[in-house]
């Protein structure tokens, strides 16, 4: 192939690739040292420019792969907040449309309990904001919805106060936390809260945290930040996989598993912070829905290792691994991360050249519902901002919904 024949694309990625300085005078820093932003020399940014435009201009008719999404955003200066590259919204074979016609009711309309086709319990995990009904807004997931963006300020502001990084504050974290911040007052006001919470917080990142563009480059192209893999589509037959137990016991097929009951897929990782903060709640989830459904959490590469995205705040609550090499340091840091968040679903370690976490495009952090076909009936978003709990247990109650008034699925081999 010719130079010019190269696609756009390859071109840049492999521009983007070299271990180039961002300015001639400054080396390369290293990712495991750098954590503030450097300015970028103009000359680089002008050399970027004509390739970047290039490749706008390639897919200016069509929707580019995620991948040139990513790799767009990151050329551009971007620090990867929800909406940005390809982080967007799930995929899901529901809505509520769907569950609206399903209970007669008119799209701006609401579902009473009393009303609702299914059992209490269900009901609840439908109404998100508690109010007794169901409607259209508790089932808005989207990043600009007002609930979700406070609810992943909440998220933020509780990994902070979590000094154990395990995704649960208990009486004694919080009273330490009360303690640090009230000083020698003995109560909180306003600006004290406001103050320990957000001390050090620059844009989006805790104090350390911000990447640089060399670290998102090479993490994208490392699979770090996630998998230039799309994954299934909804009603796609759920790619088969066979993996270990961290235990290394037993060996569990998918699709031995498809059938009876649907099946929950949960992807992360330890040095994923978010991950870690919200696992907890899939847990309890999986608890809820023990009678139901199947949950199997798959652990996957390391979103955060010392030796690439460097992540300070993981390190102040004890969390540190380089990116293992072979399937051995992978079960060994699997073994960490179930020692801290102590899971009681399966857990599965992905072997080191990540087969089923390209398959789903499940790293850093994905949620996935298959129904009892072995399709694909719910896609989360991209975690850490589409790693979304509440929207992944919506979805499966539109499942079981939807399965007990057409019946069991035909299994499909």
């Amino acid at each position: 192939m010719r130079f010019a024949q190269i696609p756009p694309a390859v071109l840049l990625a492999l521009f983007l690739s070299l271990d180039l300085p961002m300015s001639a005078a400054e080396p390369v820093s290293s990712p495991s040292t750098s954590s503030t932003p450097r300015a970028e020399n103009p000359a680089i940014g002008d050399i970027l420019a004509a390739p970047l435009d290039q490749l706008e201009q390639a897919y200016a008719d069509q929707t580019p792969p995620e991948a040139v999404r990513m790799l767009i955003a990151i050329s551009r200066g971007s620090h990867l907040g929800p909406g940005e590259g390809w982080f967007g919204p799930a995929q899901s074979r529901y809505s509520w449309n769907w569950l609206a016609a399903r209970h007669g009711v008119a799209a701006d309309g609401a579902i009473a309990q009393a009303d609702f086709r299914g059992p209490a319990a269900q009901f609840t995990r439908l109404d998100r904001n508690r109010d007794g009904r169901v409607d259209a807004e508790d089932l808005d997931w989207s990043d600009g919805n007002l609930w979700v963006r406070q609810a992943y300020l909440v998220n933020r502001l509780f990994r902070r106060v979590d000094a154990g990084g395990d995704g649960r504050l208990t009486r004694e974290k919080w009273l330490k936390f009360f303690d640090q911040a009230a000083g020698n007052k003995g109560e909180l006001h306003d600006e004290d809260l406001r103050d320990a919470l957000l001390a050090g917080v620059s844009s989006a990142f805790q104090p350390g945290d911000a990447p640089t563009k060399d670290v998102l480059i090479r993490g994208l192209f490392s699979g770090e930040i996630g998998s230039m893999n799309e994954g299934p589509q909804i009603n796609d037959r759920a790619p088969d996989f066979s993996l270990k137990t961290l235990d290394g016991r037993q060996t569990i097929r998918l699709h031995d598993v498809v059938g009876a009951k649907p099946v929950v897929l949960v992807f992360g990782n330890y040095t994923c912070a978010p991950f870690r903060s919200m696992f907890p709640g899939v847990e309890e989830a999986a608890r809820r829905f023990a009678d139901e459904a199947v949950f199997l959490a798959i652990y996957v590469r390391e979103a955060h290792p010392t030796d690439g995205w460097r992540m300070i705040s993981n390190e102040r609550v004890g969390v540190q691994a380089t990116q293992p090499k072979t399937y051995a340091e992978r079960v060994a840091v699997a073994a960490q991360c179930a020692a801290r968040l102590k899971p009681t679903m399966p857990l599965l370690v992905d072997e080191i050249n990540d087969p089923t976490g390209n398959a789903y495009s499940g790293m850093p952090a994905r949620l996935y519902v298959i129904d009892c076909a072995g399709q694909v009936a719910y896609k989360g978003g991209r975690g850490p901002f589409g790693f979304k709990t509440g929207e992944m247990e919506q979805a499966l109650v539109m499942t079981l919904l939807d399965r007990a008034t057409t019946g069991p699925e035909p299994r499909r081999e």
